[in-house]
């Protein structure tokens, strides 16, 4: 008989695209992901990874069995959310993926709260994309997601995935103490066309915002420094760099140097819970999001 934990390290390399990605989603060491793949290679009689480069690709057989492994972790998932129902108390493991802004801002007090409320329920966080994070959903990777869009991006919406509206977060330009715009108390978006932006990479869904919200008002922004961190893009504003779109989500002290100036209109981006239906009726599903939604009440906008 297959060793459903097995089965669940490689469903993790099959949705997480490597081994040391799938590690860090299950909490374990790359080595023990790729000692149960061993085992499971084993105990099937077959090839499941081949070396690719310098990661791994699934073989055809290991993406049939990844199948089902998926298949077989959704009825234990019905199982286990019809015995939490039965008990009425959030219990057990919840894994939850968050962005960084909402991970440092929003997460640490529902997580802490819930600790005191809920000592039986487990609660791990992973700090991952908003782009990422609602498929991983929907893969059932992950249990729950904090996600954000923009009005020109809407959150994707896969099949048999529920959300909720957490608030909105508002958005400041940050510029150097020096610069022509620091005495302003507002600037519109028209007025920054000369300007030299830092940013997060292309593909990520701040970037895209900036790029396509300039574009809308005839402004292609000059992008020369790019950052993956908030704080890091606050630093290189700080050093006289630029400027850049910073959330108030989790922007705690910005460095010396740094001046905000309001932008009009103010940018927002929405928050969202985000689960498997399926789960719904799961208490720690339903008490996280509860929480979520007080807590967002504390630092973001009512919708």
């Amino acid at each position: 008989m297959l060793d459903l934990q097995r089965l669940r390290a490689l469903h993790a390399v099959c949705v997480h695209g490597s081994v040391g990605a799938a590690a860090a989603a299950l909490g374990y060491t790359p080595s023990a992901v790729s000692q149960q793949i061993a085992k499971l290679e084993r105990e099937t009689r077959t090839v499941l990874l081949e070396r690719e480069g310098r990661g791994v690709r699934l073989t055809d057989e290991a993406l049939q069995l990844a199948d089902t492994a998926g298949e077989l972790m959704a009825i234990m998932e019905r199982a286990e959310t019809g015995i939490e129902e039965r008990r009425g108390v959030p219990a057990g493991r919840l894994t939850v993926a968050a962005f960084a802004s909402a991970a440092r801002g929003l997460l640490p007090a529902t997580l802490a709260e819930l600790a005191v409320r809920h000592p039986a329920l487990d609660v791990r966080l992973s700090e991952v994309d908003p782009h990422l994070s609602v498929d991983l959903v929907a893969k059932g990777a992950v249990d729950l997601a904090v996600a954000h869009d923009w009005d020109i991006a809407p959150l994707p919406a896969p099949a048999g995935v529920e959300q909720a509206v957490l608030g909105d977060d508002l958005c400041d330009l940050v510029v150097p103490a020096g610069h022509p715009l620091a005495g302003r108390t507002a600037v519109r978006r028209a007025e920054l066309a000369e300007e030299r932006w830092v940013s997060q990479p292309p593909g990520r869904v701040c970037h895209d915002w900036l790029v396509r919200t300039m574009r809308g008002v005839g402004v292609e922004p000059r992008i020369v420094h790019q950052a993956e961190e908030n704080p890091t893009l606050a630093a290189l504003v700080g050093a006289g760099l630029g400027v850049a779109v910073l959330p108030r989500l989790g922007r705690g002290v910005l460095p010396d140097g740094v001046v905000v100036v309001r932008m009009e209109p103010v940018p927002r981006r929405r928050l969202y819970a985000v689960w498997r239906g399926g789960t719904t009726r799961r208490p720690a599903v339903s008490e996280m999001v509860r929480v979520l939604r007080a807590r967002g009440a504390d630092c973001l906008v009512a919708v």
